[in-house]
């Protein structure tokens, strides 16, 4: 038996938090907390968000994600500020409500900065578990009421992605 042979783990230990020829290996949980904090909203919309709309919140029109640069438009419709914080992406982020908060006021002021009203009023993380107790159901007829009360103001919101 050589040094490969003996030191291989069994299949019943490789899911343990053993030492391997490669290194240690853990059992992966979902809930596991992150070994390496973040302590920006930049890190969290990079973490979670970004996978899906893009490091520019450009989207994508083919994967039918949508473009978070204009989301200072929603904010100029009734109900466009409680839709941003409840479409089901936000709401299934992983995120809690004071990041949800601080994440959606770095996109706000950052990526979406030329859409914004003059007088926008900060999220904060109150608002947010508000939010989280009426889900939307229908997130599609949500949108196309606040399309059709964009127009009805002059605005253009896209129908869907």
């Amino acid at each position: 038996m050589g040094f490969f042979a003996s030191s291989v783990p069994h299949a019943h230990e490789v899911h343990g938090n053993i030492a391997t020829t490669l290194g240690r290996q853990v059992v992966l949980h979902a809930n596991a907390p992150s070994i390496s904090p973040t302590h920006s909203a930049r890190a969290l919309y990079v973490l979670h968000c970004a996978g899906c709309h893009s490091l520019d919140g450009s989207g994508s029109i083919s994967a039918r994600v949508p473009d978070m640069r204009q989301l200072g438009l929603f904010l100029r419709v009734p109900g466009g500020r409680e839709f941003l914080i409840q479409v089901p992406g936000v709401m299934g982020s992983g995120l809690n409500d004071a990041q949800v908060a601080e994440v959606t006021n770095w996109v706000l002021n950052t990526l979406a900065h030329a859409s914004m009203p003059p007088n926008h009023r900060a999220y904060d993380a109150a608002e947010v578990h508000q939010a989280r107790l009426n889900p939307l159901v229908d997130v599609s007829a949500a949108r196309g009421l606040l399309v059709h009360r964009a127009q009805q103001l002059g605005l253009t919101l896209a129908l869907a992605p």
